[in-house]
């Protein structure tokens, strides 16, 4: 299993989306995508997206306004 971490901080989307489309492409199933956000946006649309795609979700809150948004590649 592989973890690969995205930084999307400072970006506004729909970056942080096509940073995750783009790295969740290069990852095996059962790999862990990570990505580090700060933009309410993005915490919309990136889990929704990653949902509609049938991978596993979950966002933890690492600081006041910061996010990690966690994709299970299935």
């Amino acid at each position: 299993m592989t973890e690969k971490i995205v930084d999307a901080l400072g970006e506004a989307c729909p970056v942080p989306l096509i940073k995750a489309q783009n790295a969740i492409k290069e990852l095996a199933v059962g790999d862990i995508l990570i990505l580090q956000i700060d933009h309410s946006c993005a915490m919309k649309n990136v889990p929704e997206w990653a949902r509609k795609e049938g991978h596993n979700v979950e966002i933890e809150e690492v600081d006041d306004g910061e996010w990690e948004i966690i994709i299970e590649k299935v």
